[in-house]
């Protein structure tokens, strides 16, 4: 028995140090190389971090989410994005209506549309500053609708690829902040019905 709960007590000491270190080490990196990243990078890490603590979720903690209003229908959604894009020099690159479940419970997914955005002359420019930038691309809108009736807009928050790391050139933050604002502001807008 004695020896049992020695073994118990070695295990979740080890589990405490091993798990400490890691939070130690993240502490560590984020104090010693702060200095270095963008001045939002450690609230927009936090903030997401907080998301992941609050909902259990990554992906969620990742996106932006506008409700679409109750008299706002799929194609309603689809009409508004064609017409805003060429306001926000974007370019509709791709659409796919994924499935439609006509008999959807109430909370299962009855409809789900995909729209691709992209501005070419941006993407090159990222592209060549680092081409990891290419698996955010292109800029993605997905519209999710519920069998109760509920739909949602989502896309992705840009704030980490943003500011998550070194200060982008001047140059790049003004290309991705127009990005991020008609990232934001289409589905927002869409989600209403406007044009």
């Amino acid at each position: 028995m004695r020896k049992s709960l020695l073994t118990v007590l070695m295990a979740a000491a080890i589990a405490f140090f091993v798990s400490g270190c890691s939070t130690m080490h993240m502490g560590w990196t984020a104090v010693t190389g702060q200095h270095k990243l963008d001045d939002g990078a450690m609230k927009a890490y936090d903030d997401m971090f907080t998301n992941v603590v609050e909902y259990g979720d990554p992906a969620r903690a990742m996106m932006k989410e506008f409700k679409v209003a109750e008299d706002v229908s799929g194609d309603d959604v689809k009409e508004s994005i064609t017409a805003l894009v060429e306001e926000y020099n974007m370019r509709l690159t791709g659409y796919v209506k994924m499935f439609t479940k006509e008999d959807a419970k109430p909370n299962e997914v009855k409809e789900a549309r995909i729209y691709s955005l992209c501005s070419l002359y941006i993407a090159k420019v990222f592209l060549n500053h680092s081409r990891y930038f290419g698996g955010f691309m292109p800029c993605r809108i997905m519209y999710i609708q519920y069998g109760n009736g509920d739909a949602y807009l989502i896309t992705m928050d840009l704030t980490l690829a943003i500011h998550g790391g070194y200060p982008l050139p001047p140059k790049m933050l003004e290309l991705a902040t127009k990005v991020d604002q008609a990232m934001t502001e289409i589905p927002q807008r869409a989600a209403n019905g406007d044009f």
